[in-house]
């Protein structure tokens, strides 16, 4: 496992307390996304899709900082778009890590190196940088040739300045183990301290939704993957070890999408960060005011399919903490990759997909229009009164 121990200590103090105070729902990790715009356009990416008005907009120092606090997540995982856009990212990283919650921040690295002059080292702050393969796999998937060049460079030098460095590796159906494996093991080479790796979600905006996984597909892939690295023991990975064993099929889990919950440049997200179907104006309205029930996989068409980290990680380490034992042991012995599989969960009653994309625009680029009226209208000169007296008199 990649996590330090300084982070494990004060993540579990904190599920510890949450479980005393009898909470049942609470944030593991704060998904921050202060900007949508990218400096790339990757084929499986639903994020980006939006018109310029939205791309231009930026949350604030005040407000990345006021929804850390409003959350209280212990980790805070800052993504995009691309973050190293945004002018006051130096500032928002600071501002978190003197709160004392631990920050990873997402980036494509194509930027990391002009940047790093602009960051610190701390046992607070990890980059997570995008890695989706080898060169051929990586280069393909940004859509873009020379990005893996380029990141694998970026990651050498954030190391060569003692940063703590983790690649953050989406997989699609036409992953080949093989492939993934000896990327895995390559590594090491480089430095990099942890992988969190996950399958694509099915963005329904994404340019390319051919090569998105099934849950079985994906369930059949991560077994044939770690199956190449003694269970998956070969390597460093910054997630749970029953996160890990779900991905083989090992476990039957439903999402906790409010483990993971979703600050973006609209509001709070509902009801994940895979999923925009309406904003709540704050945490509390979105923890208490939100329909839960009304989705995961089995209960909504869209979620069919996902086994994204976002919305299992936190249900598998509410599960390591009701079974320490259980997850010592896979992480001991490693994950499974043979045998049955446990069952998974029926889709035969869940509600049929909405598509609320364009209206959420709609919305958005009224508001926007709105808040610009208002500032062109504030901005106006005054009509100038004794003028007008003065031109008046001077008539008469």
């Amino acid at each position: 496992m990649a996590i330090p121990f300084l982070q494990a200590a004060r993540v579990g103090s904190y599920i510890v307390r949450q479980h005393l105070a009898g909470r049942k729902r609470y944030p593991l990790a704060l998904m921050l996304e202060p900007l949508f715009r990218c400096n790339l356009a990757c084929a499986g990416c639903g994020k980006i899709d939006y018109p310029d008005p939205i791309l231009d907009l930026r949350l604030s120092l005040a407000e990345c900082l006021q929804a850390v606090d409003e959350s209280g997540a212990p980790v805070v995982s800052i993504a995009g778009g691309e973050p190293l856009l945004h002018k006051e990212m130096p500032e928002i990283v600071k501002g978190i890590i003197a709160r004392k919650r631990f920050v990873y921040l997402c980036t494509n690295a194509l930027l990391l190196e002009k940047k790093l002059d602009q960051y610190q080292p701390s046992p607070y702050f990890v980059w997570s940088v995008h890695l989706d393969g080898d060169q051929k796999m990586h280069d393909h998937s940004v859509c873009q040739e020379g990005v893996y060049e380029r990141a694998v460079a970026a990651i050498r030098a954030a190391k060569a300045r003692g940063f703590r460095v983790n690649i953050n590796c989406t997989l699609f159906n036409d992953a080949i183990p093989d492939q993934v494996a000896n990327f895995f093991d390559s590594l090491k080479d480089i430095g990099v301290d942890g992988i969190t790796v996950s399958p694509g979600y099915a963005y329904e905006r994404a340019p390319d939704q051919q090569h998105f996984l099934t849950r079985n597909k994906t369930r059949e892939l991560f077994r044939a993957i770690f199956a190449r690295g003694r269970g998956g023991r070969n390597w460093d990975f910054s997630q749970s070890s029953l996160f890990l064993s779900f991905l083989a099929g090992n476990q039957t889990y439903h999402c906790t999408p409010w483990g993971n919950p979703c600050r973006t440049v609209f509001g709070w997200q509902r009801p994940c960060y895979l999923l925009g179907e309406g904003y709540a104006a704050s945490f509390r309205e979105l923890m208490e005011e939100t329909d839960w029930d009304s989705y995961g996989t089995g209960n909504y068409e869209k979620c069919a399919n996902c086994m994204v980290h976002s919305g299992y990680e936190a249900t598998a380490v509410a599960d390591t903490f009701k079974h320490p034992l259980k997850a010592l042991a896979v992480s001991l012995r490693g994950v499974q990759t043979s045998g049955a599989m446990a069952p998974d969960i029926a889709l035969d009653k869940q509600r049929p997909a909405e598509y609320t994309f364009n209206r959420e625009v709609s919305i958005r680029l009224d508001q926007i229009g709105h808040r610009k009226a208002g500032q062109s209208h504030a901005a106006a000169p005054a009509p100038r009164a004794n003028a007008s007296a003065g031109a008046e008199a001077g008539g008469r």
